[in-house]
């Protein structure tokens, strides 16, 4: 209850609970993004459902990470090394790491299947012969429930593992964790469905979300071999692609109206 107080009456402790929100609720947005991206793909009347399963597993899985801070941190420590001499930068550091821990190894498991599933779908918006095109807008399913909830349970364990750490770096208060943790999903919440219709109406806005997957499958990896890309800059590079992609729709609904005029 001290904690709880604390987080709201201390200005250290109330700035690190605006830093973290903010921080949660963009990670919560790329978790969103893919599960948004999954259920487009079921039948109409699934989708709703799925999206709600997919955000409660999201909140379950961060809240018992939370319940286990203590092994989450454990799992920063080195598992087994390489026993290689990487190559020195100009301060004389290794530009990247031979040890390697669980957190490490998730991270580098979770970007390859995150580049893997962003290829893949990618390709079957480009193979002028695939049949489950995501971005076919006839409402055919071309994956099952069980199958989009599996995928979706995987992406939220890799998220929900680096939005637990990324909280642990930035505050020792559980009460603030726990309270940026549940305000990230409950954005989440509010934002599915209607993200979920923004992407069904504009799919040009899937490919750019598969892009964004793939950059942030590579940076998980970077990430797992000690080469740390600093996070503004990958928000920074999302932000203007998404201003550009805002403006071609703009764009483009301006064309469409002029023609009809």
């Amino acid at each position: 209850m001290d904690s709880l107080i604390t987080a709201f009456t201390d200005p250290a402790a109330l700035a690190a609970l605006i830093a973290l929100v903010v921080m949660e609720v963009v990670l919560g947005i790329d978790n969103l993004v893919f599960i948004s991206i999954l259920t487009n793909k079921l039948p109409e009347a699934q989708r709703p459902k799925a999206r709600r399963i997919g955000i409660g597993l999201a909140l379950g899985m961060r809240l018992v990470l939370l319940s286990m801070i203590a092994w989450i941190v454990g799992l920063t420590q080195p598992v087994f090394d390489l026993g290689l001499n990487g190559p020195i930068d100009s301060h004389g550091a290794p530009t990247f790491e031979t040890q390697f821990s669980w957190r490490d190894m998730i991270l580098i498991a979770g970007g390859l299947f995150l580049i893997w599933k962003a290829t893949k779908e990618i390709h079957h918006n480009v193979d002028p012969t695939g049949s489950d095109d995501i971005l076919d807008k006839r409402g055919v399913a071309s994956i099952s429930f069980g199958a989009a909830i599996v995928q979706i349970i995987l992406l939220d364990m890799i998220f929900s593992l680096d939005s637990i750490l990324t909280a642990v770096g930035m505050t020792d208060n559980l009460a603030i964790m726990v309270i940026a943790v549940v305000v990230a999903v409950t954005v989440m919440l509010l934002a599915a469905d209607p993200l979920a219709n923004f992407i069904a109406r504009n799919p040009t806005v899937v490919m750019l979300a598969l892009g964004f997957l793939l950059m942030i499958g590579a940076v998980l990896i970077a990430d797992g071999f000690g080469v740390h890309v600093p996070k503004g800059y990958i928000y920074a590079a999302m932000a203007f692609s998404t201003l550009v992609e805002v403006l071609n729709i703009f764009a483009r609904r301006a064309k469409m109206r002029k023609g009809q005029g």
